[in-house]
């Protein structure tokens, strides 16, 4: 664990400027703003990792979102993704609250950090591979900081799995030749560490029930076991 470390890297991240597609797009959401948040300030700049440095197990996301991460400057927050996902974890025993609103609404994480593998939020939420691989040393670094207290990583959707591969190369482990395929429910056990895949928590998969609270809360009990993190049991059905 490198608890100075990992901060200097995401105060590093905030500052970056290197994608001039995502600059302007998430400068030009932070200046028009949505009407439901027109009186709130937008953070208009790479979103961080979210959570503790000794965190034994990490969630790999997509992109921050436009008027979620973007606009209150923490991943997964105020958007309905963030929802899912940290109702999740607090039904688990590894997050302080259900909800996830703003930056300093109080909420923590127990043995768990939240980051993606592009910093900022891209115009029609879909980054390029060009820009998913600008991003990647900041994924890289973080991934060796993480590294000595890190057991398990849990990918959401195809796009964080297809960047998450080379940057986990990358950072010292040894991924298998062919690199595994995507899937929900994919476990992979690399030298020291277990990755598993899970569809993303977008709208578009939680609304048509492609993913349910119950399917996520699965993969997320099961990598969190392996990484050694206590986790609560819920009645079959539970939250759905």
């Amino acid at each position: 664990m490198d608890s100075s470390g990992l901060a200097a890297l995401d105060r590093r991240i905030t500052r970056c400027r290197a994608c001039p597609r995502l600059v302007a797009g998430r400068e030009e959401v932070a200046r028009t703003r949505r009407a439901a948040f027109a009186d709130q300030p937008y953070w208009g700049r790479p979103v961080p990792g979210f959570g503790p440095p000794d965190a034994r197990l990490l969630i790999v996301g997509l992109a921050p979102a436009a008027h979620g991460g973007n606009r209150t400057g923490r991943m997964f927050t105020g958007d309905r993704s963030g929802d899912v996902l940290y109702r999740a974890l607090y039904d688990l025993g590894l997050a302080s609250q259900p909800h996830s609103v703003h930056r300093d609404d109080g909420l923590r994480l127990y043995g768990v950090r939240v980051t993606a593998p592009v910093h900022c939020a891209p115009p029609a939420n879909k980054p390029t591979p060009g820009e998913r691989d600008t991003c990647r040393p900041w994924l890289v670094q973080e991934l060796r900081l993480l590294r000595p207290g890190l057991r398990a990583v849990v990918v959401l959707g195809a796009f964080g799995w297809q960047a998450a591969l080379p940057a986990l190369a990358e950072a010292g482990w040894t991924v298998p030749r062919p690199r595994p395929a995507f899937a929900h429910g994919a476990h992979v056990r690399l030298d020291g560490l277990d990755l598993f895949g899970c569809f993303h928590v977008s709208q578009r998969n939680t609304f048509t029930g492609r993913l349910t609270p119950a399917m996520l809360r699965d993969v997320l009990r099961t990598a969190a076991r392996t990484a050694g993190l206590p986790v609560a049991d819920l009645p079959s059905g539970q939250g759905e």
